[in-house]
């Protein structure tokens, strides 16, 4: 069955959806300073996060996101990570990642000098 349009070009559309496309990071819904101030407003006057964020017109799950996290920063939820932990842990497992890969280079490189290595002894 045909489609008006339709060419049978289909390997060439699927071959420029499967190309590697730079990821950009998402950009910031909301100012910095505005969150600042809605988490300000809520550790300050008690008031719920829906009726602060309504008054600011930020996302209530986003305001109640930064809460969260400034409760941990300040160290009055301890279930939480505060920011500096996840940066160490997110950093610990980059180096991680390294050693890995250094690792992996190491042990590649001591089985080709083994080969080496072993064919010169049976010469």
């Amino acid at each position: 069955m045909r489609q008006a349009g339709f060419d049978g070009g289909f390997e060439t559309r699927v071959s420029v959806l499967e190309q590697e496309l730079p990821v950009m990071p998402r950009p910031k819904k909301y100012p910095v300073e505005l969150m600042d101030r809605g988490v300000r407003l809520v550790l300050e006057s008690k008031r719920p996060i829906a009726h602060v964020a309504a008054d600011l017109g930020v996302g209530a799950e986003a305001l109640r996101k930064r809460v969260r996290q400034a409760q941990a920063d300040a160290g009055t939820r301890p279930a939480l990570l505060s920011t500096e932990e996840r940066e160490e842990i997110r950093a610990l497992r980059r180096q991680v990642a390294e050693l890995s890969r250094a690792n992996e280079i190491l042990k590649s490189a001591s089985v080709f000098f083994a080969k080496e290595l072993d064919q010169d002894r049976t010469r």
